[in-house]
């Protein structure tokens, strides 16, 4: 969730995780998380605005389109590595976050990206999504 539950214990920094993405995401991915061949992971432009929609030459990345840093967490624990979805331990998984997001200017590559500072970071499109605010039960049809 957005507000960090369901996020287990355990911590990383950009640090410990630029090892990890050389040695597990940079196959895919692009040394830099530019190059691919599979999705473009980071870049900030455009920084102002939202064209998403209007002009395909901005690609949707990790640091000008996702909303949540938690929803990061979600899909690398789930997903990644492509050939070995789920093998990454909590620690690798907040490692990858915390370079991913540092690659992305969004935190400092001194933070560590735990289960209580994961859900703090402000994403640069956080205000462009709107909350899904359901709770499940009689108002879900």
């Amino acid at each position: 969730m957005p507000d960090g539950t369901g996020l287990p214990p355990g911590s990383g920094t950009a640090s410990q995780g630029a090892a990890i993405y050389a040695h597990k995401c940079a196959t895919c991915h692009g040394r830099t998380g530019t190059e691919g061949p599979f999705d473009r992971l980071v870049g900030r432009e455009p920084r102002v605005g939202f064209p998403f929609g209007r002009d395909p030459r901005f690609v949707k990345t990790l640091g000008n389109y996702w909303p949540y840093a938690t929803t990061l967490y979600d899909y690398v624990n789930r997903a990644m590595p492509l050939n070995a979805p789920g093998s990454l331990t909590p620690g690798e998984v907040y490692s990858l976050v915390g370079f991913l997001l540092w690659r992305n200017d969004i935190v400092a590559d001194s933070a560590v990206m735990t289960s209580q500072t994961l859900p703090r970071v402000i994403m640069p499109a956080r205000n462009r999504f709107v909350l899904d605010n359901r709770r499940g039960g009689p108002e879900i049809r």
